[in-house]
């Protein structure tokens, strides 16, 4: 029962959000190639020498900087809903998640 209340309190509390997105802004307008370079080389070092330390750490590390400008870029908004409803979503979240807390509870060792 906790389950199912969790799951349909996020799944309404998630439907009254909005995500918009804004120009990749890092440095400038239009930055976004500058960040690929890192990730570029790192390939292109990893395809030279696949055991190559520098060509993974470029790799990663340009694919963590992409990832983490992507979602810095985001905007999340909370559309308009009544209070009735805000309460309705908030509480089937947090009383799905207090009954799987408690049912978990016994089997803490």
């Amino acid at each position: 029962m906790g389950l199912a209340m969790a799951c349909f309190g996020a799944y309404l509390l998630s439907n009254q959000v909005m995500v918009a997105s804004s120009y990749w802004t890092f440095g400038g307008t239009n930055t976004f190639g500058l960040t690929l370079l890192p990730m570029l080389i790192g390939v292109g070092m990893l395809f030279w020498n696949g055991r190559s330390a520098i060509g993974w750490l470029l790799t990663s590390a340009g694919a963590i900087f992409i990832l983490a400008g992507v979602l810095v870029n985001l905007h999340i908004y909370f559309r308009p809903t009544s209070l009735f409803n805000t309460i309705v979503m908030l509480v089937l979240l947090a009383g799905g998640l207090g009954l799987i807390a408690r049912a978990l509870a016994p089997h803490r060792r």
